[in-house]
């Protein structure tokens, strides 16, 4: 038998094996998280919170590169949980997840995470509150990040302190805690001298451990690097010494309304209140679940800001206006005063809405000025969900709306889903055209015809690719073995991301089985890539797309407006 055919033959069923296990761990960890919601609390350090940490070591995901390293810290990684979790929350031994129960009526100032719009609260030295308001979704992705904090801050422990009963610190340590505590002003030479000292500690190379320091530090705090190290150790060893042992806590009310779609009723309600006051209720809808800025940018940029370009597509003007607050503020005061309509969530969704009456708006100085639109459709724009909460927010869309007694049925002609996901076929910037949705961890399929084909986006700068996505249960526990099983199998999966299946679930219940929207409907689904989970390098925690999002964003969004605008063609008489 050929020696590469046996060699390839033993890696699929290596690969196959470590996929298994993966989608075990994952289900796993996902029935044992819910668990421990239901129940109220947990300790990292008890048993079901060292069953936690050994399921997500097993999957050992992507993201946290270094994690199972015990001597080695994983930099990219913690910074992409901190960066989603509050400031201070290293310093923390008791995490109380809520729902929103008034934190904000107090003296208490919300900490916003950066790439988290979430409320969190400060309660005291040792207590972070975090405010849940997305669902099941947010509280799985809360949780992992915090077990991989924990991971890493017991690494710290198991690093900096000498593990007999006194716990002494190391000589790295107590020059860590020099620099925490700032009782001494350093010279540039000190402040290199404790650098190497920190990367001795965390078992990283001076000029990783340098980098890491300038990428987490800033003007007004400059040594956050050296804090975070220092409070992740101080915590986990008072854990160990149960002097003050960790704790996570899930509130009363926070119990109650997961799952019952408490915040997106309001927010539904609220939308379609906004439509009916403004007599556009009983008009052809086109629901768009995407970004606040590109549709709006193509509707009214050249416009707003005097552009005459309506022949092309000016991916540098959208690149200017993302790059440019007064260009995007010129965009949105113009956009209200020709009537767009724009919705600021209080609802507690976290999701913001644009109406757009495309008869009063004017496509001549648009990319779309070619099309002989005469309809009169209205443009309904929503900001992304969260996983689950997107089939909680679609299904409670398409409900129907009763108002002064009487019920109306929502007038849906489309639903387009536009947004980020890892791509698996191709690189950071391309495109993704799905025929279907397969929910992971379950045999949930859901085949559809899309709208958009792979022949809209051809392209010399870009790529894009068409088949099945993977609707996974979060994007921070996918290993390779798992991704690599779903391209390479019949499965020919092209991407990952956390929503479509949802939507697509609440499209269908709605259009054939509830019959609350017309089954006629056409959906449109696309996605860019916003990272590529199987390269090294370009896993989410690697950073952003940052401009280069910009040309595959816009040049989806174009399509799913020529889409819309044609369905509203206006009719050409022949000639006689």
């Amino acid at each position: 038998m050929n020696e590469d055919f046996v060699y390839l033959c033993e890696i699929y069923f290596m690969t196959n094996s470590r996929a298994r296990e993966t989608t075990e761990a994952i289900e796993r960890l996902y029935i044992s998280m819910r668990h421990l919601f239901y129940r109220g609390f947990f300790k990292p350090a008890g048993v079901s919170g060292e069953s936690i940490r050994s399921l997500l070591k097993t999957i050992n995901p992507e993201i946290y590169g270094t994690m199972n390293i015990p001597n080695k810290m994983e930099l990219d990684g913690l910074m992409y949980v901190l960066d989603r979790l509050p400031e201070g929350i290293e310093e923390c031994a008791f995490i109380h997840l809520t729902s929103d129960e008034g934190f904000d009526k107090g003296s208490f100032e919300p900490i916003v995470p950066k790439k988290r719009r979430r409320n969190c609260y400060r309660i005291d030295e040792h207590q972070m509150n975090i405010e849940v308001l997305l669902g099941r979704s947010e509280i799985y992705d809360i949780l992992t990040h915090l077990t991989f904090l924990f991971i890493e801050a017991d690494k710290v422990r198991n690093l900096a302190f000498i593990q007999d009963e006194n716990w002494k610190p190391t000589r790295a340590f107590k020059i860590i805690e020099e620099v925490v505590k700032g009782e001494k002003k350093f010279s540039r030479k000190e402040k290199e001298v404790a650098l190497i000292h920190l990367s001795s500690l965390i078992g990283r190379t001076f000029e990783e451990t340098l980098n890491a320091y300038n990428s987490f530090g800033d003007d007004n705090n400059p040594d956050r690097l050296f804090k975070i190290i220092y409070n992740l150790g101080k915590v986990s060893l008072e854990d160990a010494k149960q002097t003050r042992e960790r704790e996570i806590h899930f509130s009363a009310i926070l119990k109650e309304r997961v799952g019952h779609h408490y915040f997106g009723e309001k927010w539904a309600n609220k939308v379609k209140e906004v439509l009916f006051e403004n007599d556009l209720h009983m008009r052809p809808l086109h629901i768009i679940s995407a970004n606040m800025h590109s549709v709006k940018n193509m509707l009214y940029g050249n416009d707003a800001l005097k552009r005459k370009d309506h022949k092309q597509v000016d991916y540098k003007l959208y690149g200017d206006i993302s790059d440019k607050k007064e260009l995007r503020d010129k965009v949105s005061k113009y956009a209200l005063e020709e009537g767009m309509i724009y919705i600021n969530d209080k609802s507690g969704s976290n999701i913001d809405v644009q109406i757009i009456d495309l008869s009063k708006t004017d496509l001549k100085n648009t990319p779309f000025s070619g099309i002989k639109y005469g309809g009169d459709d209205v443009i309904m724009v929503f900001d992304y969900a969260f996983g689950e909460q997107a089939y909680e927010v679609m299904d409670e869309l398409l409900r129907p709306y009763e108002h002064k007694g009487e019920v109306y049925m929502m007038k849906v002609k489309s639903v387009s889903i536009m947004g980020k996901a890892g791509i698996l076929a191709g690189g950071k910037g391309d495109i993704m055209i799905p025929t279907s949705h397969i929910f992971e961890g379950t045999a949930d399929n859901y085949p559809f015809e899309n709208t958009l084909k792979l022949d809209d986006f051809k392209d010399d700068e870009l790529k894009a690719f068409e088949g099945a996505m993977i609707t996974v249960l979060g994007t921070s526990l996918q290993n390779r073995d798992i991704l690599s099983y779903f391209m390479n199998t019949s499965w020919k999966a092209i991407g990952l991301e956390m929503e479509g299946a949802h939507y697509q679930k609440a499209i269908q219940v709605a259009s054939k089985i509830r019959h609350h929207i017309s089954p006629d409907l056409f959906v449109m689904y696309a996605y860019y890539a916003s990272d590529n989970p199987l390269e090294t390098g370009s896993t989410l925690s690697s950073g952003g797309l940052g401009l280069t999002g910009v040309k595959p964003t816009y040049l989806i969004t174009l399509r799913i407006l020529e889409k819309i605008l044609q369905s509203g063609k206006k009719e050409i008489p022949a000639k006689k």
